[in-house]
């Protein structure tokens, strides 16, 4: 009876953990392919609608970049709603979120100024809406040579908090030095910034989510582009200054992760999925790993995604170039084990 027992919570733990492990893919769908590249999404529900927001220009790099805003009230049909831009400025990897009184729409992107094909300046930019239609121009943030690369509000005491990489941290530019910063800083509505930690990667850290966690602690997915280039997660608890780091196994890049109803983590980066070469892919996240998920439909430059759970699915932008130009795909994804909405 006990040997039978025993198989018994073996079959139901392995039954569990594979059921942990399956997500379904209910759509994928192209929804913007009308620039020469089309790229670095990010996705928000905002006034009951679907914001998404991506960079577009005639390739990955360059002087011409714009933000590119769509707006949808299902998911399904897309409408082009506004363009937000700064002559001579490339503005780079856009990220949306809504302000802590609920009644703005807050833009974050880093504005890269080139002369030829070498960078003359670089330089946080935000900008703010009430309608998600008429925005306010760009403005800059931070320091010369920061990026500012996305923000959250901490639902404790209802700040912004984001992470700045800087390239040239002690000679002001233009050329990346050989340790790059890493700074967490805090903001109240978002104008203004302070700091708030020293973040201690080694090899060249870089494009960084934090996320803030029901427990009241907070995550850091940091990219490196030094030494091994492995990715690290870094976990503290209030105030936020004292981080302790996890490397990873894995590259990460253009890299999000959010919390789920039922607390679970799920991550997404180009990364190496189940087919060769580079792909967008899902991994389920714990503080300290990341374990593959699934891999959307994708390949070459891709990734860079938007991550949202809404109607008891994750919805999910980003781009990828399988099917020719670099273009805006979302997907919409359902995941057995999370039964809360």
């Amino acid at each position: 009876m006990k040997r039978l027992l025993l198989t018994l919570l073996s079959l139901c733990l392995t039954h569990t953990v594979t059921a942990q492990q399956q997500a379904e893919i209910v759509s994928v769908n192209k929804i913007w392919d009308k620039a020469p590249h089309n790229g670095f999404t990010d996705l928000v529900r905002f006034k009951n609608l679907f914001f998404c927001c991506f960079r577009e220009a005639d390739s990955a790099f360059g002087s011409n970049g714009r933000v590119r805003i769509l707006i949808s009230s299902t998911g399904g049909n897309w409408v082009d709603y506004a363009e937000i831009a700064e002559k001579g400025t490339d503005l780079r990897d856009p990220k949306l979120e809504v302000t802590p009184d609920g009644k703005r729409l807050y833009l974050l992107c880093t504005g890269v100024a080139y002369e030829g094909t070498a960078v003359k300046s670089r330089r946080p930019r935000y900008s703010t809406t009430t309608d998600g239609k008429v925005w306010t121009p760009p403005q800059k943030l931070l320091a010369e040579g920061d990026s500012l690369w996305r923000c959250v509000v901490n639902p404790a005491d209802q700040k912004l908090y984001g992470v700045s990489f800087n390239m040239f941290p002690t000679t002001g530019g233009p050329r990346p030095e050989a340790e790059w910063s890493l700074k967490s800083y805090t903001s109240g509505d978002g104008s203004v910034w302070q700091l708030s930690s020293l973040m201690q990667v080694p090899g060249q850290p870089n494009e960084t989510t934090l996320r803030f966690l029901k427990d009241g602690s907070a995550l850091a997915l940091v990219r490196r582009e030094a030494a091994d280039k492995l990715g690290y997660i870094g976990s503290a608890s209030t105030p936020y200054r004292e981080w302790k780091w996890s490397p990873l196994p894995i590259v990460v890049q253009g890299q999000n992760f959010i919390q789920l109803p039922d607390g679970s983590l799920i991550a997404g980066s180009r990364g190496r999925g189940t087919t060769p070469g580079a792909h967008m892919v899902l991994f389920t996240m714990t503080p300290t790993s990341l374990t593959p998920l699934i891999e959307l439909p994708s390949g070459g430059d891709c990734s860079y995604p938007g991550l949202l759970w809404h109607d008891k699915h994750l919805w999910v932008s980003y781009y990828s170039s399988h099917e020719g130009k670099a273009a805006i795909y979302l997907a919409r994804l359902r995941l057995p084990w999370v039964k809360a909405e």
